[in-house]
């Protein structure tokens, strides 16, 4: 079997140094969308050095994302076709704000392995520290399609209730046709994202976006519609990835503003509102 849950989850955690400068905050922060319109103050926060602040989902790709998903698949235990594989969501925890630039270490470890009948899921979790302290703790559900049915623990259930009534804001996000080439200059080389006939190997009719790139794009609208545009008040966020996204759709996103709790969905306006992120919250001061 091209898992063995008890020998993943048995593994020495990897740890490595990692860092990040100010040219790597202002591409990722290009990536997820900013810079629209180029001079808006609002946006320069994102885009200039002199005013720069980090957006929080910014942690999944510091240091190229390392160690990340893709070395996390080559894990003791683990041993599986990358085609099969599919980010199936994301929870973020933040112990400070992410500084502009900065070295520190990242350790990963698979934290749980789940047998969802028709799919394996592993949780891959990353624990980021410096010298001052922790700094964020990632955690990255990924599905393995075929890789089940082995008879293991099937792991909690994840749902959330849908949130009561009518959204407090709803926004639109134009993904540009280019999206996913110039996001995965910050590290997530996955053709999935870039290759028409890999993606078609994956059962996909052309190149999708990256999950983390739509989970980026929503946390900025959140930051920036309803926290002020501070990113400094973000707790944690979390998601379960519902749907794809094509380059050159639109995001809709709709929002349930609470004083701690943010509730959000997210669709694909052109696909008459086909589900894009689930499940999602966002906790802030």
């Amino acid at each position: 079997m091209p898992i063995d849950a008890a020998k993943a989850l048995a593994a020495e955690p990897r740890s490595g140094e990692i860092t990040w400068d100010r040219k790597d905050v202002q591409l990722y922060h290009l990536g997820v969308g900013a810079g629209r319109p180029a001079t808006d103050p609002d946006e320069l926060r994102y885009t200039l050095e002199s005013r720069l602040h980090v957006l929080p989902s910014f942690a999944t790709v510091a240091g190229s994302g390392s160690p990340g998903v893709i070395s996390g698949l080559a894990m003791p235990g683990i041993d599986v076709d990358l085609a099969k594989v599919l980010h199936g969501g994301q929870s973020l925890t933040l112990h400070r704000p992410i500084p502009v630039e900065g070295t520190a270490t990242a350790t990963g470890r698979i934290a749980a392995v789940y047998d969802k009948g028709k799919a394996a899921v592993l949780v891959m979790r990353t624990e980021v520290a410096d010298a001052d302290g922790p700094l964020w703790t990632n955690d990255a559900q990924i599905f393995v399609r075929g890789e089940g049915g082995w008879g293991g623990d099937r792991g909690p259930s994840t749902g959330l209730e849908p949130p009561a009534g009518q959204p407090d804001r709803t926004v639109e996000r134009a993904v540009r046709e280019d999206q996913a080439l110039l996001y995965r200059l910050s590290g997530d080389w996955n053709p999935l994202h870039a290759d028409p006939d890999f993606a078609k190997r994956a059962g996909f009719e052309r190149p999708i976006l990256h999950g983390l790139c739509t989970y980026g794009m929503t946390l900025k609208a959140v930051v920036d519609t309803l926290l002020g545009g501070d990113v400094s008040r973000v707790r944690s966020y979390g998601t379960r990835f519902a749907g794809v996204v094509y380059p050159g759709e639109t995001l809709r996103i709709r929002m349930w503003h609470g004083p701690e709790v943010t509730r959000v969905g997210v669709s694909a306006v052109e696909r008459d509102d086909a589900p894009v992120l689930a499940d999602t919250v966002v906790e802030h001061s």
